[in-house]
């Protein structure tokens, strides 16, 4: 059975030079556009400069952002397949040579880590290395006689004047193109970012945290039709803006996140999808997402606004302070809670956002455990892009079970305060609460200790069956307390 690949590929080409364009070719993923990220993460002044650059030229302008900022090659992500097929034509003796649009001490830098080109042509303070300036570059340095691999249709005049082809990740219709032109030597498919890729660059099964936004209806008992509906937008709007900030996050945290087992994996880091349309993803989402809150109530606007801008703040900075994560992102978790009040306009009690800070607290510790966990078991001693050490457990660790029991600690409280004695017709009943979440939190931390303990322990709990039969139980004890009498006569 041929090798789909191969299909309508040259005749042996090996004896003539291959070459190898750079961005959306050898890496899925466009050098300049994470310069520019780069660029805004360490000097955002400087993003006022680029229209000034740009009209002095592509070429000014890449020269310029080089000399600010340095994309590190062995963070990036690179085509796999591809690099195998280089290898395995450098081992035959054929000569592999890079050439790009990308500047010159990043395309140096790329061949530098891979030990896979003779030559390399990039752009330079003199001319950008584009379209029919690459093929000149490559007819005075390599010859007349070479293949080609690119993956655009910027490529099309080098293939014009290559012996053959080499197709990466190209589109159909430019796919079509040059197997009507020329001669293909090896087809290399690029999956297509469909549905699945997006949803999971948008974090939608983290929409399921905002499910906060009705625990104030949940304890207060008030579940009014009109109440549901404006709940039920308001759920949507901060779900939008969260994956708005997911993306950001994720944009701004490439680097780290190459570097992390797992998180590697996820759509921007690994080149499946464009920063690009990341860009313009978050953006429109951030907009309907606001555009939809002032239909709730400004107030709910206004909370909206503080969530997104405190995330942000964690995403460009507090994530990288030590402790200062944690509470960050329990005060995230409580801002959900005290947002579902404003939409619906129900009171929420110092008793509840007492609790749901120290639990969110020990469950963002559980969180942070749990990666110190896997950093000790691969050897490594810090976390990338987190000011935290392996040796840093011997704290954490108890500061997570000590928040977990304070957060039980003010559950008793509750029960015992004289608002809560009049409100349920049974509150002694409450007391199975603590019992069960006692019971739960213990739990997650024996998973962490296991290492069985996913990223996130508030998705771990909905996915765990445990953890759903607990709630059911708990739900139904605070019903009973709430509802039933029976207490009061025992």
């Amino acid at each position: 059975m041929p090798d789909p690949q191969q299909a309508n590929h040259a005749p042996s080409t090996s004896t003539i030079p291959l070459v190898v364009d750079l961005d959306g070719t050898l890496t899925p993923t466009d050098t300049l556009v994470e310069s520019v990220l780069l660029l805004a993460k360490h000097d955002p002044l400087a993003l006022l400069r680029l229209p000034f650059w740009l009209l002095r030229g592509r070429e000014t302008m890449k020269s310029e952002i080089a000399r600010r900022v340095t994309i590190r090659p062995d963070e990036l992500p690179y085509r796999e397949d591809l690099l195998d097929y280089l290898r395995h034509e450098r081992a035959g003796g054929r000569e592999l040579v890079l050439a790009t649009a990308a500047h010159r001490s990043i395309a140096e830098g790329v061949a530098g880590h891979l030990g896979l080109f003779d030559r390399v042509l990039a752009t330079d303070e003199r001319r950008n290395l584009k379209g029919p300036n690459k093929l000149a570059a490559i007819r005075a340095e390599v010859g007349p006689d070479f293949a080609y691999a690119g993956d655009c249709a910027a490529d099309l005049p080098v293939w014009g004047g290559a012996q053959a082809a080499v197709l990466v990740g190209a589109s159909n219709a430019v796919a079509r193109t040059v197997r009507a032109r020329h001669p293909v030597e090896r087809e290399f498919a690029q999956p297509a970012a469909g549905l699945a890729v997006w949803r999971k660059a948008l974090r939608m099964h983290q929409w399921a945290k905002n499910l906060l936004l009705f625990v104030p209806m949940l304890t207060a008992f008030s579940f009014l039709p009109g109440d549901l509906a404006v709940m039920a937008l308001a759920f949507l709007c901060f779900s939008l803006a969260a994956s708005a900030t997911y993306i950001a996050n994720d944009l701004w945290d490439l680097g780290n996140d190459r570097k992390h087992p797992r998180k590697r994996q996820r759509p921007f880091a690994s080149g499946a999808l464009p920063i690009t349309a990341g860009v313009a993803a978050a953006v429109l989402l951030l907009g309907t997402s606001f555009a939809l809150a002032f239909l709730v109530k400004p107030a709910f606007a206004a909370m909206l606004l503080a969530y997104v801008v405190l995330t942000t703040a964690y995403s460009w900075s507090l994530k990288e302070r030590v402790l200062v994560d944690v509470l960050v992102l329990s005060l995230l978790y409580t801002m959900r809670i005290v947002t579902g009040s404003v939409a619906v306009g129900i009171h929420t009690s110092s008793w509840l956002l007492a609790f749901s800070l120290f639990l969110f607290l020990s469950l963002a510790l559980v969180k942070r455990c749990s990666e110190l966990q896997l950093l000790q078991a691969r050897g490594q001693a810090s976390a990338h892009g987190r000011d935290y050490r392996v040796v840093d457990l011997a704290v954490l660790w108890p500061m997570g079970l000590a928040s977990a029991l304070c957060a039980v600690v003010v559950l008793g409280l509750f029960i015992n305060a004289p608002e809560t004695q009049e409100r349920y017709a049974s509150p002694a009943l409450l007391w199975g609460l603590v019992a069960l979440m006692i019971y739960w939190l213990g739990r997650l931390w024996i998973k962490t200790a296991r290492g069985e303990m996913d990223d996130d322990p508030v998705l771990y709990a909905l996915k765990d069956r445990g953890s759903r039969y607990v709630v059911v139980a708990m739900v139904g004890v605070a019903l009973c307390a709430y509802f039933s009498g029976i207490a009061a006569h025992l």
